[in-house]
């Protein structure tokens, strides 16, 4: 049996930026971290966040059309995560992401404060991670 994870880290990823959202266990609040470019510094940056964070699992976000078909975004979503665990050597989890960030958006046009599409990612990561700490509450304590 797997050991259980201290914090995880919960990540939206699109094709130029990745939200980032980190929770503790012993907490169960998941938070916005930040929102990394998918550049040359990608990995290094993640890296620094795992480290920070002390990250022992990755949850990324898997989307899907609106019937919940694959698409081409979830196929290179699924290699990406594999990519990930396979560089950090950390369990890497799937989790469903539909409408994650339209969820973020409507929130924080609702907070009536301007934001920026980075925000959008980080709060929609923050959503990605408390949708997995929900359906995985007895396999996580």
């Amino acid at each position: 049996m797997a050991a259980i994870p201290n914090s995880i880290l919960g990540l939206d990823v699109g094709d130029r930026r990745v939200g980032v959202a980190a929770a503790s266990l012993a907490a169960r609040l998941p938070r916005p971290v930040t929102t990394l470019v998918r550049d040359d510094g990608f990995l290094t940056a993640l890296q620094a966040i795992i480290d920070a964070e002390g990250a022992e699992l990755l949850v990324i976000g898997l989307p899907r059309d609106l019937s919940g078909q694959s698409t081409a975004q979830t196929k290179a979503t699924e290699a990406f995560a594999a990519e990930l665990g396979r560089h950090y050597n950390l369990p890497v989890r799937l989790q469903d992401e539909a409408v994650t960030s339209r969820q973020a958006e409507a929130e924080l046009k609702a907070r009536g404060k301007e934001y920026k599409k980075a925000d959008i990612d980080a709060l929609a990561a923050t959503y990605i991670l408390e949708d997995f700490l929900a359906e995985n509450q007895g396999q996580l304590s």
